[in-house]
């Protein structure tokens, strides 16, 4: 280990679960990333992200955030036919978007 890198403290280790729980930007349906249909996934964020009040950005920016932070901190640890989901969903949620 680096001397530069800290340990993480077992207070600090799922901040990133607070943050998909408890964000800021958009009010999440319950187990949305837990889905089987990319569909499914696509249309709950931006459902979420159209009636949210909070947000910064525009409404596909705040869904697709969302999305892309809950892979990126899942890392290693997101099984490979998840990711292939959660991948696929991008793609709807820029159709669903008519970012295609």
């Amino acid at each position: 280990m680096s001397k530069t890198r800290k340990k993480s403290s077992k207070r600090g280790r799922r901040w990133s679960a607070k943050v998909t729980k408890h964000s800021d930007a958009l009010d999440l349906d319950r187990d949305v990333f837990k889905e089987k249909d990319p569909r499914k996934i696509a249309l709950s964020l931006k459902r979420s992200a159209q009636r949210s009040t909070r947000r910064k950005g525009a409404p596909y920016q705040s869904a697709m955030s969302m999305l892309n932070f809950y892979i990126n901190r899942a890392g290693k640890n997101l099984p490979k036919t998840r990711k292939r989901v959660l991948e696929h969903a991008k793609d709807e949620l820029r159709d669903v978007f008519g970012r295609a």
